[in-house]
């Protein structure tokens, strides 16, 4: 496919765009994918088959606008599509009644006519006057950004809480969009007047309920009926994680953007046997498993939901209570794409979303994921951007063990240094020292274990009993 091969005429406006720029729906190479397996998309009951792409570029450069429907096709890829167009719009802003403008409709119309297609795919969130207008003029279904991503969380989520969070972010984005898919929709359920029956008739004294109201009546009443459930799952998610406050483990969330190679780097971490495949918001439930540091202290890790840019506000809310666990955490390991074209854009974006949810007051390490297949030339310049990063691969195991190292030190330190001295017989508080503590030294006399610890204040009163000074630590040592 040639690279920009078509400009289109654009309206004349003013402004500080160049005209060239401002009049140009440019198709972008490279992004035609074959697939064999089409998924049925869960929204309105249709399928992501053929489709085309087009965004609006109103900002940036035209490697940005380019990236940005590069991953539009990625996602519509994972959701089961094959990709046969893409173009993009220069504009100052996306027009208000068909987020392309009125003239280049048609022209994305022909696009869709002489590819085949029987889909487009907006790079952005449409209202439902452009969705409408637009599926009006063009003959075919219309499908933003926010409902692909949607769709795509519908098909991963297995859990659960994951499926009631997927349903909930769906019904309320159709909310608003709800309109008559056809002639169907318009009729009346009945009256509320004497001999009112199942539609109008002699007796009734209103017009009776539409089937659209009672359809947004019934979504309604699911998504309350959703909150209190997921509202449910939350209180036993912050019940897990008040136990492990209060047996004062460490936690360490792991953060990013989608396919940067969390999963991956959970399961190099702590063989978790998470799912791994190179697809777009392939794993959504939140994984959290149990690892010891090389001094003994136990410290859990999780691997949360990926990120990306534009994540639909829906999504934010209804994974609020998974999100929190990043904001209950102790240290974010925030996991970069090493090998995307604009990594720099993929932290920032999750940077939003952490904002969002509180945790962008946490300590945070970055770690460049897929350094052996990220170009000398990028990693040089990210090294130079983010000096404290890490750079692994969680394929190959590259600094897999340096991050274990950074990931350690950075975790809380206990607050009381204590030295004791503990019979043999208990050995159940050795283990413990070690188990929630941090151990400096060690040793064995005749009188029993000696210990140099930093523990919590809890663990200090129960070592109280078997604590001894310097000078007897020093005299039995010798």
């Amino acid at each position: 496919m040639p690279t920009f091969p078509d400009i289109l005429v654009a309206e004349e406006t003013t402004g500080d765009l160049e005209l060239s720029e401002r009049n140009s729906l440019r198709r972008v190479a490279g992004l035609s994918t074959e697939l064999t397996d089409v998924t049925e998309v869960e929204y309105r009951q249709l399928r992501l088959e053929r489709v085309v792409l087009v965004g609006v570029w109103t900002s940036g450069t035209v490697v940005d606008a380019e990236n940005s429907l590069t991953e539009l096709a990625a996602l519509a890829e994972t959701a089961g599509s094959q990709v046969l167009e893409g173009l993009i719009q220069r504009r100052s802003q996306p027009d208000a009644a068909t987020f392309i403008g009125r003239g280049k409709v048609d022209e994305l119309r022909a696009a869709v006519e002489s590819t085949g297609a029987d889909t487009v795919i907006c790079d952005g969130e449409l209202s439902p006057s452009q969705l409408r207008n637009l599926e009006e003029r063009i003959k075919v279904k219309v499908v933003d950004r926010t409902a692909l991503i949607l769709d795509i969380f519908a098909q991963h989520a297995k859990s659960k809480e994951g499926k009631a969070q997927v349903e909930l972010a769906q019904l309320q984005y159709l909310v608003p969009r709800l309109r008559g898919w056809g002639e169907a929709l318009s009729r009346q359920t009945g009256g509320s007047g004497r001999g009112g029956g199942a539609g109008g008739g002699v007796g009734l004294r209103g017009p009776g309920e539409t089937k659209l109201e009672t359809d947004r009546r019934r979504i309604r009443t699911r998504i309350a009926k959703l909150k209190r459930e997921i509202g449910a799952m939350r209180v036993i998610r912050d019940t897990k994680r008040a136990g492990r406050r209060a047996n004062a483990v460490p936690s360490v969330a792991i953060a990013g953007y989608t396919n940067a190679g969390k999963s991956s780097l959970l399961n190099r971490l702590t063989g978790a046997g998470v799912l791994v495949e190179d697809a777009l918001f392939a794993t959504l439930d939140t994984a959290t498993r149990r690892t010891a540091a090389r001094d003994g202290r136990v410290y859990t890790l999780s691997d949360t939901v990926g990120f990306v840019r534009h994540l639909p506000h829906q999504l934010v809310e209804a994974f609020r209570s998974t999100l929190e666990e990043v904001g209950a955490a102790d240290l974010v390991v925030h996991v970069v794409d090493g090998a995307h074209p604009d990594p720099e854009e993929q932290v920032r974006a999750v940077r939003e979303v952490l904002a969002e949810v509180g945790a962008d007051r946490l300590p945070e390490l970055l770690v460049v994921n897929k350094a052996d297949a990220a170009p000398q030339e990028t990693l040089l310049r990210l090294k130079r951007e983010w000096p404290d990063a890490v750079f692994v691969s969680a394929r190959s195991g590259q600094g897999i063990e340096e991050l274990r190292e950074v990931i350690e030190s950075k975790l809380p330190v206990p607050a009381v240094e204590v030295l004791a001295c503990v019979p043999y017989d208990r050995g159940d508080l050795v283990a413990k020292v070690h188990r929630k503590g941090e151990v400096l030294a060690s040793g064995h006399t005749d009188a029993g274990t000696q210990l140099r610890v930093r523990v919590d204040r809890e663990l200090a009163a129960e070592l109280g009993t078997f604590t001894i000074t310097e000078s007897d630590w020093v005299a039995n040592a010798s």
